[in-house]
């Protein structure tokens, strides 16, 4: 198939980026071609680990936050409350310490001390509920801040429609432009 882009650019045609999030998506497409061959099909991968926190979940995190923005519900100095199991806070607060936004993560106590240092690294605050309760307790608790502080923004990753709606609005269109 002819490739519709001249050149993967991370960069978009500028050689420095002036915060993180300019670096997220845009990633390239790789063909396996020992795997496919013999097949009647390509198997091409997106390599969404060329993002800056190495996720896939860096796009609906910065999704999720320029819609809030877009609607009004996330304005300068507001603070953002999710809970996380991991992966969409560390994308979360990498997007929060670019936009200047604080972050308070809800999780619980018995997740990796190695991803709750990397969260603390990049400045969220975390908030660790009884392991016993899982991510219903942690999702409780972010429930719980968010009614002690009306201002705060809650993007609610399991339930909002712009999660799923990044990668249908970006990742699938990178696909077509790239194939």
């Amino acid at each position: 198939m002819e490739n519709r882009t001249s050149k993967y650019n991370i960069h978009n045609g500028r050689g420095i980026a002036s915060n993180i999030t300019e670096l997220i998506g845009n990633t390239p497409l790789v063909r396996l071609n020992k795997i496919g061959s013999g097949l009647k099909a390509e198997i091409i991968l997106k390599l969404e680990s060329f993002n800056p926190t190495h996720s896939a979940k860096d796009r609906p995190a910065l999704y999720m936050i320029k819609k809030a923005e877009q609607e009004g519900k996330l304005i300068p100095g507001s603070i953002v409350i999710e809970s996380t199991s991991g992966n969409t806070g560390i994308a979360l607060a990498a997007v929060c310490a670019a936009k200047g936004y604080r972050l308070m993560l809800t999780m619980p106590e018995n997740f990796s001390v190695e991803r709750r240092r990397l969260l603390r690294l990049l400045g969220a605050e975390l908030v660790l509920t009884p392991a016993e309760l899982g991510m219903q307790g942690a999702i409780e608790k972010a429930a719980e801040l968010k009614a002690k502080l009306p201002q705060a923004f809650i993007p609610n990753q399991f339930e909002n429609p712009a999660n799923p709606e990044s990668h249908y609005k970006t990742t699938a269109e990178e696909i077509w432009r790239d194939t």
